[in-house]
């Protein structure tokens, strides 16, 4: 039988500092908030998308527009026929315009960098932006693809044996991250 072994990376408290840290981070790179729009892959990235343009709301008073993308029909580990076909599904919310804008991309775990691979090809389709940077939680290294973040909650080095998985309010009723490790 197989047991596992967990341990809590982030709680409440670390994760609101790590996305604070990161809003700072994105408001000095960019010096400021002009032509910024925040993107968050279904379904966690959404959430710290949001989280963020309200810290930089507190933070500037400005406002910063937070929008989603579902990547489902840019995977390469989705066969072509099970992907959906409806026009709504699978895309960037309709009203969303990228051209000529510094897209900030969010996910909550990267690991081999496939998910940010089909939100930047999913991105594209809708017009070409200024730039596309990369905010993530937890990084946690394996990359299959030539993709760094830019912004880093925290980064975790794990083993291929180990996951993570984060636990955000609006999905899940509580905030945590939690290393999982699978042993016998």
């Amino acid at each position: 039988m197989l047991s596992q072994d967990k341990r809590v990376l982030l709680d409440e408290v670390a994760i609101r500092r790590a996305l604070t840290r990161i809003a700072h981070e994105i408001l000095e790179r960019n010096k400021g908030v002009d032509d910024i729009v925040l993107v968050g892959i279904r379904t966690r990235g959404i959430y710290l998308a949001e989280r963020i343009a309200k810290r930089i709301m507190e933070i500037e008073n400005v406002p910063v527009q937070a929008a989603e993308i579902d990547v489902t029909q840019y995977r390469d580990d989705v066969a072509r026929q099970s992907r959906r076909d409806d026009t709504m599904a699978n895309k960037v919310e309709p009203e969303l315009d990228v051209h000529n804008k510094k897209i900030i991309l969010f996910d909550d775990v990267l690991y081999t960098g496939r998910t940010v691979r089909a939100a930047m090809d999913a991105l594209m389709d809708r017009g070409r932006p200024q730039m596309i940077q990369l905010a993530v939680l937890i990084d946690r290294g394996h990359r299959e693809l030539p993709i760094r973040p830019d912004y880093i909650g925290k980064n975790v080095p794990t083993s291929k044996l180990e996951e993570i998985v984060v636990h955000l309010e609006e999905a899940d009723g509580q905030d945590e991250v939690i290393l999982f490790h699978k042993g016998s």
